[in-house]
């Protein structure tokens, strides 16, 4: 089974889920919920862990961490292996209560930490488990939107503090933040995930594949092999232009029909950089593609540009 790519780093944040083997539960009573958090509150205080946001379901679980060590690995660990040990000593059973390793996708916080707390705290409200947040027990979700500090591992004022000043008006307009979404079907925010891996913007995406993955690949993870295969729209104009063999007309359709199946932007932030709306964007790169069915020359040249845009990301 390929391994799943771990990018850790001091800093960094992550939306982390782990789900119960063969979708089994793993919270089966008060107690083992109570004693899940315990260790959420030693991973903090052994590891450095801060705990963001969290919501407990039945067979899974959802975390937002950040990790200022660098440390993802041996957070969950602890987590996830103390929590086992409980768990199957109580019952008198052995073997696996986790279906394999966590998933881990790191997050660009200043863009999406906020709306995955939504999308985390109202999980039991789309599960049909309860219809406000505020009634399901077993989430960060009360520390929020209520007065009270919380238990001193979580830290509720990264996230708060992007809505008010002063903790009572960021409360209040987190909570209308969160029930804006009660009765809309909203996509999910992880929908934007790149490679299972990432959630983030162009730059963030660049930044995190320049400093922790460039020299990296390894055939065994194909997230891996998925980011670094991706060049950036610099690099995909750069080469367009030191192709020589087009007008500037031509070498900017063909840079938007490159970047449109490479780069993995979206047609908006495309749009943005060619100054166009994202409609001319995707008319560009379908107009370009037929051509290239039938333009020999063109296809030559798309080909050679590829090619070093291979070399480049080697």
């Amino acid at each position: 089974m390929a391994r799943p790519l771990r990018i850790e780093y001091p800093g960094a944040y992550y939306h982390v889920t782990s789900r119960g083997n063969e979708q089994k539960d793993i919270f089966r009573s008060k107690r083992d919920r109570e004693k899940f958090l315990e260790y959420l509150a030693s991973a903090a205080e052994r590891y450095g862990a801060v705990v963001h946001v969290y919501c407990l379901m039945s067979n899974h679980y959802h975390l937002l961490l950040e990790t200022p060590g660098g440390n993802l690995s041996q957070i969950m660990r602890h987590i996830n292996g103390a929590y086992t040990t409980y768990f199957n000593v109580k019952r008198k059973r052995s073997g696996h209560l986790f279906q394999g390793r966590f998933k881990a996708i790191l997050v660009d916080a200043d863009d999406y930490l906020a709306e995955l707390s939504r999308y985390i705290h109202l999980n039991p409200v789309r599960a049909a488990i309860v219809t406000r947040p505020e009634q399901y027990p077993w989430s960060s979700y009360h520390w929020y939107s209520a007065n009270g500090n919380g238990p001193p591992w979580l830290k509720t004022g990264f996230i708060l503090g992007r809505f008010a000043a002063t903790s009572a008006e960021a409360r209040e307009k987190y909570r209308l933040f969160v029930e804006d979404r009660l009765d809309v079907e909203c996509e999910s925010p992880l929908k934007g995930v790149i490679a299972a891996t990432l959630l983030g913007k162009a730059e963030f995406t660049d930044l995190i594949t320049r400093r922790h993955l460039r020299g990296k690949v390894d055939v065994n993870i194909p997230s891996l092999r998925t980011l670094a295969a991706r060049p950036t729209p610099d690099q995909i104009l750069k080469a367009v232009q030191d192709a020589g063999m087009m007008d500037a007309r031509q070498e900017r359709r063909v840079a938007m029909y490159l970047c449109h199946k490479l780069s993995g932007r979206t047609l908006q932030e495309l749009g943005s950089m060619f100054g166009v709306r994202d409609t001319a964007v995707s008319e560009a790169s379908r107009r370009v593609a037929k051509e290239l069915e039938h333009d020999n020359l063109l296809r030559e040249t798309v080909t050679v540009i590829r090619q070093q845009l291979e070399k480049c990301r080697m």
